[in-house]
C-alpha cells in the first residue's frame, strides 16, 4: 500500500478528491498525513476522514530554507512513499526537493511547458490561445519544469474568464492526479525511471 502525504495552502479540492478515492478499499494508496504552510481550509477534509494534520507556518521562519528544514522534519515523522503538492503556494527549497526527489508530484493548471508559474490560467487567457490544459509533474528545483507524468488538453471557450476556465481545468487535474497516484501505487509508473529519462 502506497503511503501519501499531501501538502496544501488553501481549500484542498485535489486533496478532497484523493481522500474520496482512497476511501475505496480497492484504491492502492492511503493518505497518512496532510500538512500546510498556513491555517488552511482544506484541513477540514482531513479531519472529516480522521487523517492527522500538521502546520509549518511559512511566516514564522526567517528563510525559506529554515521553513523547508522544519517541513522535512515533519514529513520524516510519517515516512510517506509519495508527497503530493495540492495547491501548496510555496516553492520548496532545493534541499527538501533533493531529499525527496523524485517522490514529490504536483499538479498545474496548464499544458506544460506552456504557461508555468503561479498564474497559468490567467496567462493562457492573456495569450489568446484556443486551448490550455492540466499537467501532473515530478517536482524539481525549477518552476514547473519537472518531468511530466500526465497531461490533457482543455479548450478555452469564447467568453471564458479566469474563474470559468479554471473551474473546467480543476476536474481534469484531479482525475490526472488520482490516476498518477494509482499508477505509482500499482507499480505501473516508475517515478525514478521517468526522472532519469533524457528530456525529449
Amino acid at each position: 500500500m502506497l503511503t501519501v502525504a499531501v501538502l496544501i495552502s488553501g481549500t484542498g479540492s485535489n486533496l478532497r478528491a484523493l481522500l474520496d478515492e482512497a476511501a475505496d478499499p480497492e484504491f492502492p494508496a492511503r493518505i497518512v498525513v496532510v500538512g500546510a504552510d498556513r491555517e488552511a481550509e482544506g484541513f477540514s477534509h482531513a479531519e472529516e476522514y480522521g487523517i492527522p494534520t500538521f502546520m509549518v507556518p511559512f511566516a514564522q521562519f526567517a528563510t525559506r530554507e529554515a521553513w523547508g528544514a522544519e517541513l522535512a522534519e515533519q514529513l520524516a515523522v510519517w515516512k510517506p512513499d509519495l508527497v503530493v503538492l495540492s495547491g501548496l503556494m510555496r516553492l520548496l527549497p532545493a534541499a527538501l526537493v533533493d531529499e525527496w526527489a523524485p517522490r514529490i508530484v504536483n499538479t498545474h493548471p496548464a499544458y506544460l511547458p506552456e504557461f508555468p508559474g503561479a498564474h497559468g490560467v490567467r496567462d493562457a487567457l492573456a495569450a489568446g490561445v484556443a486551448q490550455t490544459g492540466a499537467s501532473v509533474i515530478i517536482v524539481d528545483n525549477g518552476v514547473d519544469t519537472g518531468p511530466i507524468l500526465a497531461q490533457e488538453r482543455v479548450p478555452v471557450l469564447p467568453g471564458d474568464d479566469e474563474h470559468a476556465l479554471h473551474d473546467r481545468i480543476k476536474p481534469v487535474e484531479r482525475r490526472l492526479l488520482i490516476d498518477v497516484v494509482r499508477r505509482v501505487a500499482a507499480g505501473d509508473l516508475d517515478l525514478a525511471a521517468v526522472a532519469a529519462a533524457p528530456a525529449s
